[in-house]
């Protein structure tokens, strides 16, 4: 079974703007996907759609038999700002000793949210004419920051958490003009470095958001776009 979390920067996207993604994710792995409408700020305040994403991984790793689940497999998926869940749902569910989530699967994850630019060349070189832009990230977070969300908690950064150890093996799919391109693949580089099995994968000619395109655009379907791929790693299961 995979837990989907909506892209959308915290305060947009639904169940509906990401149907196409989860029913894509079902026929492409095999799985049963479960989509997550999680609150949204400003209305709701962090960490209240943190909350209801680890609260709904949660109910389906108890009764996920009742939804067809065989207990095998339990993975936290998310693109942008649901990949920032999806990585933080991973990093609570270790600190609190819950270890059935098997693969977390972050698609271009917002992972750093101070947007340092002198940390991360990407910011720089992806700054502007790729859709995205860096000016426009902490405006576009805003909600979300101003909600109780600050950039310094690794779970709201989860870049920032300082042992990734014992995490769940991961897939990071990056795409090549994403402003925030560099702060995944370096939270793929230490969740290597720690000891959990992952793949990072950079998409060539991809800017930000483009999982949402893999219904349409025919370049986004195959393996033919991945700049590079490095997987290693000395835990965890089989590949995400």
């Amino acid at each position: 079974m995979l837990v989907y979390f909506h892209g959308g920067a915290f305060f947009l996207g639904s169940l509906e703007t990401h149907d196409h993604v989860a029913r894509a994710l079902a026929k492409e792995t095999g799985l049963r996907v479960v989509s997550v409408g999680y609150r949204l700020a400003p209305e709701a305040a962090f960490p209240a759609g943190l909350d209801d994403c680890y609260a709904v991984v949660r109910r389906v790793a108890e009764e996920g038999r009742s939804l067809g689940r065989d207990g095998t497999t339990l993975a936290v998926a998310g693109d942008s700002s649901g990949g920032t869940f999806a990585a933080a749902v991973a990093a609570r569910a270790h600190d609190d000793g819950f270890d059935r989530i098997t693969h977390q699967i972050l698609y271009y994850p917002s992972l750093d949210l101070d947007f340092d630019v002198d940390r991360y060349a990407s910011l720089r070189e992806n700054a502007v004419g790729h859709g995205l832009e860096t000016a426009g990230l902490k405006p576009f977070n805003a909600f979300h920051l101003d909600s109780g969300a600050d950039p310094a908690d690794p779970l709201v950064s989860p870049v920032k958490r300082r042992d990734l150890s014992g995490l769940p093996p991961a897939l990071v799919a990056t795409g090549q003009y994403d402003p925030m391109r560099d702060d995944g693949e370096l939270y793929g580089r230490r969740l290597r470095e720690a000891g959990a099995r992952t793949t990072v994968s950079r998409y060539d000619d991809a800017g930000h958001g483009f999982v949402q395109h893999f219904s349409w655009l025919p370049e986004y379907t195959g393996s033919s776009r991945r700049h590079a791929t490095s997987s290693t790693g000395r835990t965890g299961g089989g590949r995400p």
